[in-house]
């Protein structure tokens, strides 16, 4: 068995990948391959599992959980730990937000930066930013 965290799944794609403890590239996961429910799948989640060589590289399967880790979510601030060869600043190890932490976070993003947008400006803006970020699998 090997141990890694996921950095990113896409539920509605039913697939991610693992970055494994011990370093070296990324491990496809399908969705079919989890001995855990696929619910409790999240960025930053501790597991461990096989590595069987795919199609196009390497696979993880029988994927479960690590007994007795701390799994909470990855942070952009502990991102860096995940894998030598990975930069914090990586896309693949941002944390997926819920819808209104996303909202959240947007307006005050917005107001912060121009601050002269109207309320009907930013609410606009918001929605628009939101079906992206849905598209993207930003948001859970």
């Amino acid at each position: 068995m090997v141990a890694g965290r996921v950095v990113r799944f896409d539920s509605s794609r039913g697939y991610g990948f693992i970055a494994p403890d011990h370093g070296g590239e990324d491990v496809f996961l399908h969705v079919n391959d989890l001995l855990i429910p696929e619910a409790s799948l999240r960025t930053g989640l501790t597991v461990d599992f096989e590595i069987e060589e795919g199609d196009r590289g390497p696979k993880a399967s029988s994927v479960r959980l690590t007994a007795g880790a701390d799994n909470r979510p990855l942070t952009l601030a502990t991102a860096g730990a995940v894998s030598a060869d990975r930069r914090p600043d990586d896309d693949s190890l941002c944390d997926v937000l819920t819808r209104e932490e996303y909202l959240a976070e947007t307006t005050d993003a917005l107001l912060e930066s121009v601050p002269s947008l109207t309320g009907s400006q930013i609410l606009q803006v918001r929605l628009t930013v939101l079906e992206l970020a849905k598209t993207h699998g930003w948001i859970s």
